[in-house]
């Protein structure tokens, strides 16, 4: 090395001093120049297109989107909105602004997941769908995992639709001359059918093993339900692909239990969804309604694959693949421009269908050891301790919840009797323990919270399920700053309106009626509303016709007797609050373009009916005439007038105002 930097430093001497005279001996001397190879990092543009999924051409990253893209795009810009008022919110310090906006992003989010269940593995969406999430747990405090798939048919779902299908090359020998019972389900098999078929008898028949072995407790109770709401018993199948008939399943998107029910679709079919139960839980209730909107689902499309596919698709996603099919009305038409998961869904059921009706045919018992479901009723106070019940009919707490899978919290649900399962011969030792329980072990609808260190009014507003809203309007002279040892009154939340079911949907004892409305299937209208008529107009859908009158989707359908799809030129009727009919009857005149401005307008945090509830008093002032849902801090905030000025005019202390009151804003 010594050597080395010897011979360099001689050499730099000589460049030195010789190089001159060089230069003035040979003044026509060149220097010849190489050109050095280009050498690229290894990078590709966005703007030169991507490889498509499953094996589609490449496309533009500026390609041209349809209707229905720019609708979803258009949505997703308008939560992304609301998602940062809330954040602009906690910077101001107004919690009640915060969760107002916090929660009116988590309900747009899964809105638009009810419209179009299908965008669930886009990329936007899910983005969209983390910021959110991510935002209301901070604001609440959860640090619990809440939104993660529960049910291990999510990570078999996952390796079904993964783009690696090497597994799916191995022989197998079907069965032959396999003799299928006669179904009204076209039990078509072919090449998308066999890929199902190796997977659950090669690649995971410990899988299928454990479904059959379900089957066993709960089919007959299914098989039952169906012919009684006259659907294909085939159809219970189903629910093996669904959520491998485990009643406790729920997905990262918010569907729940067996039959993986969002929460609109299963408001549609009368399962109630509040704090308290979850009757989307229940087997037997969650199956009724399943079958119900099975059998709607076939009496739109007069085909039983489409009917499953729109199980698992919006109607819009499902007609668009229909649509680019050269519109034949056929699944496996459409099969190529379905989203992958829907294109699974069908022959997924196909082969659950075969091996569950042929099990020794493909290898499996002929039978499985199993108890069918049962249970006793009994029916127990609103807000009974579910230790105190369990301990009353001499089993544990833990299998109390299993044999009541729509109970959420650590008591019965308050307001009326609550019809509680437990097995069967326990119901004299239930009755006889019961009378014993002390009253003072049963719940009140208040009560009071010691502020620990650390939490703040969104982590107790959460724990007990009510709001900030709420717990301001249960304390005077609250303030956003807490501080330990502080005492709260906590307000608990309602249970549902109406009397619980044991085995029926508590809230709709029939099927929606999917072909056409009559006085005969209508529900009663809401209190203190008016009926207005919309005519449907092209491109309307009934999420969007639902967001311009401020209702749900699934109060549309019921009210009107249908299912999902709408045609140009229906008449449906829609309530409104009686308080701003003059601004909801002027939606069915107004074009698209300003139906969405007004939507946008909204979903930014600005009070569309402000003006309309503003008038002038007798004094010059001007005064605001208080809504539905309405704080007086969003009041001080619409019309830019500090809080405190706000409580002076009106000679208010606390925060607590109601429906109808007149408050004075400035005088002009």
């Amino acid at each position: 090395m010594h050597n080395l930097l010897q011979k360099a430093a001689i050499a730099l001497i000589c460049c030195f001093f010789l190089s001159p005279g060089i230069a003035a001996q040979d003044t026509t001397a060149t220097i010849d120049l190489k050109e050095m190879p280009l050498r690229l990092l290894d990078y590709q543009s966005p703007m030169q297109g991507v490889k498509g999924v499953d094996g589609l051409k490449e496309q533009p990253a500026m390609q041209e989107l349809d209707n229905f893209q720019k609708d979803i795009m258009s949505r997703i810009s308008d939560i992304y909105r609301i998602h940062i008022n809330a954040m602009e919110a906690q910077v101001n310090n107004n919690p009640l602004q915060a969760e107002a906006n916090i929660n009116d992003a988590l309900a747009a989010t899964q809105g638009l997941l009810d419209d179009y269940p299908e965008i669930s593995g886009d990329r936007r969406f899910t983005e969209l769908y983390r910021s959110v999430i991510a935002e209301y747990r901070q604001f609440y405090g959860i640090t619990e995992t809440g939104n993660e798939p529960q049910g291990e048919i999510f990570a078999i779902q996952e390796e079904l639709f993964s783009e690696d299908e090497s597994w799916a090359d191995t022989d197998f020998s079907f069965p032959e001359d396999l003799q299928l019972q006669k179904t009204q389900v076209p039990l078509i098999q072919n090449k998308h059918v066999n890929r199902h078929l190796v997977y659950y008898t090669l690649r995971r028949p410990e899988v299928m093993e454990t479904w059959l072995t379900r089957a066993v407790k709960y089919q007959p109770m299914m098989r039952r339900i169906f012919r009684e709401e006259k659907v294909p018993e085939e159809l219970t199948y189903l629910a093996f692909i669904e959520s491998g008939l485990n009643p406790s399943a729920r997905s990262w998107a918010a569907a729940v239990g067996m039959w993986q029910f969002i929460r609109a679709t299963g408001s549609v079919y009368g399962l109630e969804a509040n704090w308290w139960i979850d009757e989307r839980r229940d087997p037997e209730k969650a199956t009724r309604a399943a079958a119900r909107h099975l059998r709607d689902l076939y009496n739109i499309w007069g085909d039983w694959h489409l009917a499953m596919a729109n199980y698992n698709i919006s109607p819009r996603g499902l007609k668009r693949a229909i649509n680019r099919a050269g519109g034949v009305e056929d699944y496996w038409a459409a099969y190529p421009y379905l989203p992958r998961e829907t294109r699974g869904y069908v022959p997924g059921f196909i082969a659950t269908t075969m091996i569950g009706m042929n099990p020794e045919e493909f290898g499996f018992q002929k039978e499985y050891q199993g108890e069918p479901y049962s249970y006793e009723v009994v029916e127990v106070e609103g807000l009974m301790e579910l230790e105190d019940l369990a301990k009353a009919a001499g089993i544990s707490t833990d299998e109390l919840k299993e044999y009541n899978p729509e109970l959420l919290r650590w008591a019965t649900p308050p307001g009326g009797k609550y019809p509680l399962k437990i097995p069967v011969q326990k119901k004299q030792e239930f009755l006889a323990n019961y009378e014993d329980i002390p009253k003072e072990n049963r719940s009140q609808n208040i009560t009071m919270h010691t502020v620990r260190s650390g939490e703040s009014l969104g982590i107790i507003a959460r724990k007990y399920g009510t709001t900030v809203a709420g717990l301001y309007g249960s304390n005077d002279n609250l303030s956003s700053t807490i501080y330990p040892g502080q005492k709260i009154v906590v307000p608990l939340p309602r249970g549902s309106a109406s009397q619980i079911s044991a085995n029926q949907p508590t809230n709709q004892q029939r099927s929606v009626n999917t072909q056409r409305s009559s006085s005969s299937n209508t529900v009663s209208p809401p209190a203190n509303s008016t009926s207005l008529s919309y005519k449907v107009k092209t491109g309307d859908t009934i999420g969007h016709i639902a967001e311009w009158y401020d209702v749900r989707a699934w109060n549309i359908r019921t009210w009107n007797g249908i299912g999902n799809t709408i045609r140009v030129g229906q008449t449906l009727s829609v309530y409104v609050p009686n308080s701003r009919k003059a601004h909801y009857e002027k939606v069915n005149e107004m074009s698209y373009a300003e139906k969405q401005e007004i939507e946008r307008k909204q979903r930014r945090g600005e009070n569309i009916f402000i003006a309309a509830a503003t008038s002038t008093d007798g004094d010059n002032y001007t005064t605001y005439t208080v809504q539905q849902n309405d704080t007086l801090s969003e009041i001080a905030e619409s019309f830019g007038i500090g809080l405190s000025e706000l409580r002076r005019l009106n000679n208010i202390n606390g925060n607590r105002i109601y429906v109808g009151q007149t408050l004075r804003i400035t005088a002009n």
